[in-house]
């Protein structure tokens, strides 16, 4: 099985990547494992940010390293929070936080006026210096509810609405919200890539 690491110490994004990765047989390290802080993410874009993520991350550990970079964008808010969702409330956010901060912002907005998608980034280098990175984008269309609901997920999950029966992406099964999500959307485009550095 081939290691790769994980450019993320974010628990939730390891366990839809670990899940959606089982098939290609490809273990995934989190880059702390392995004694690795985390890069700055001072990247313009989510394309940015994953990919320096990645070298960073193959740079200290020598072996290939797969980074994902997502963002929140809601349409009446120009984009927002876009490539700042992590740290949208401040840089020592918590997910509550960057949640209170959005509501607060849609306060009195209309459902008609709440869409949104989410963005996933992922960069996939075989080294540190690899000069053709591999990059894949999947987006998952919704709208922002009025109030949290669900308790699975993480991040913005308990307030997305990204199907068509009402559910939040908090009240989806994980097998169903790895289908359905931008992250995972993102993964079946690397797919080909990905079982081309499995084991044969």
């Amino acid at each position: 099985m081939k290691r790769i690491v994980l450019a993320s110490g974010n628990p939730g994004k390891l366990a839809e990547l670990r899940a959606l990765l089982a098939r290609h047989e490809l273990e995934l390290v989190p880059q702390a494992e392995l004694g690795i802080a985390a890069a700055v993410e001072d990247g313009a874009d989510l394309r940015a940010n994953a990919l320096l993520k990645a070298r960073h991350a193959a740079a200290a550990s020598g072996l290939a390293a797969l980074a994902d970079d997502s963002g929140l964008e809601v349409d009446c808010l120009g984009g927002r929070p876009g490539v700042h969702s992590a740290r949208y409330a401040g840089p020592e956010a918590t997910a509550a936080d960057n949640s209170r901060r959005l509501l607060a912002e849609l306060a009195g907005v209309p459902a008609a006026r709440r869409g949104a998608r989410f963005r996933c980034v992922l960069a996939l280098v075989r080294s540190a210096a690899d000069p053709e990175p591999l990059i894949a984008e999947g987006v998952w269309a919704g709208r922002i509810a009025e109030a949290p609901r669900g308790s699975g997920g993480f991040g913005y999950d308990p307030l997305f609405i990204g199907v068509t029966d009402g559910r939040t992406a908090a009240e989806l099964p994980a097998d169903e919200k790895n289908r359905l999500s931008h992250r995972g959307r993102a993964l079946a485009a690397l797919s080909v890539a990905l079982a081309a550095l499995a084991p044969t």
